[in-house]
């Protein structure tokens, strides 16, 4: 097996750890994950014009965002706290049915925040979801992946197709 190939999330026995990151580097760390919501024409729309009645989506999806990006280790068992030096998130209309989301989250520390990012964004679309449902459940959310990461040992990652 290739080294980069191991599981370094198991122990000798098989189990779960968290990853001993004590003798790796700090370095800046960024990743950016990207996710989306497609709707029908008519939420996108009230969306864009602010008029949903449980108020401005986009402003409400953002917030949760960074808070689900800061809450990361909370939520995802194996992930180490981290403090984040910056989080922005970006909302683009794609046609008549699709608001995409794009997370960037940045530290400098010893492990990476790829989750914190992929976090971000899916708390992002889950949330346009909750305050949109009412208009319409057949909302699809996804796909969510990462598109970028940059700093540590493994070096740089750039998604080939987005």
């Amino acid at each position: 097996m290739n080294p980069k190939d191991e599981l370094t999330h198991f122990n000798q026995q098989q189990r779960a750890r968290m990853v001993d990151v004590s003798e790796k580097a700090v370095t800046a760390r960024t990743a950016v994950a990207r996710s989306q919501v497609t709707m029908n024409r008519e939420t996108l729309r009230r969306i864009r014009e602010g008029s949903v009645s449980k108020g401005d989506v986009l402003a409400v999806a953002q917030v949760a965002g960074v808070m689900a990006a800061k809450k990361t280790a909370e939520i995802i068992p194996m992930c180490h706290p981290l403090p984040l030096t910056g989080i922005d998130i970006q909302f683009s209309f794609e046609g008549e049915e699709t608001l995409a989301v794009e997370a960037t989250v940045k530290t400098t520390g010893q492990t990476g925040v790829e989750m914190e990012a992929l976090t971000c964004a899916s708390a992002v679309v889950l949330t346009v979801y909750d305050m949109c449902k009412a208009m319409d459940k057949a909302m699809v959310l996804g796909p969510t992946y990462l598109v970028s990461k940059t700093g540590g040992k493994s070096g740089d990652y750039y998604r080939d197709h987005q």
